[in-house]
């Protein structure tokens, strides 16, 4: 069946008749008026195989998300440094529970040593302390956030950092999880 009508009138590259081409290209005919035409059909099946894509992306972050809380349920005990090792405002970067998971402790006072995790909870980018003005600071927005509580002062984030809880025996300073969001 033949299409017929100024859209869809097939213009052989060469000009030449339809009777004068050769037999390849009446199997595979160039409509050039058409070449951008896309049927209903196959925008539906692009549709549906991109939503699919989504989806099944989506599902890959909750199981990866499900994986990793499980695994960080099953907390332990990490050394991370020494009291005698960090003076007032003296800071210390740490990996806490994985080995690609930074984490920075900071002595507070003589008694107060805090810890956070070190990605911003905007984007992750690594969050620098500033002892002297009690902040933490994320050069990639302009975020910055409150030293004792990890609470977002500023810039985008808008969720605290994550704290890590201390544990203090002897002159040792260990890491012994993740304190719960307040």
């Amino acid at each position: 069946m033949r299409r017929t009508g100024p859209d869809s009138m097939t213009v052989p590259p060469n000009g030449e008749p339809e009777d004068q081409q050769p037999k390849w290209r009446k199997d595979f005919p160039i409509d050039i008026p058409q070449d951008e035409y896309v049927s209903r059909r196959d925008f539906t099946k692009y549709m549906v195989l991109i939503s699919f894509a989504f989806v099944v992306g989506q599902c890959w972050i909750l199981v990866k998300n499900a994986l990793q809380r499980r695994n960080n349920s099953q907390e332990f005990a990490k050394e991370i440094a020494r009291v005698d090792e960090l003076a007032i405002g003296q800071v210390r970067v740490f990996e806490y529970p994985a080995k690609h998971d930074p984490c920075v402790l900071i002595r507070a006072s003589e008694t107060e040593f805090l810890a956070y995790s070190q990605k911003c909870t905007h984007l992750s980018c690594p969050v620098i302390p500033d002892p002297a003005n009690s902040v933490f600071r994320c050069p990639c927005h302009e975020g910055m956030f409150e030293m004792k509580t990890g609470t977002p002062l500023a810039g985008p984030p808008r969720r605290p950092l994550p704290a890590i809880r201390l544990k203090i025996e002897g002159n040792k300073i260990y890491a012994v999880g993740e304190a719960s969001p307040a």
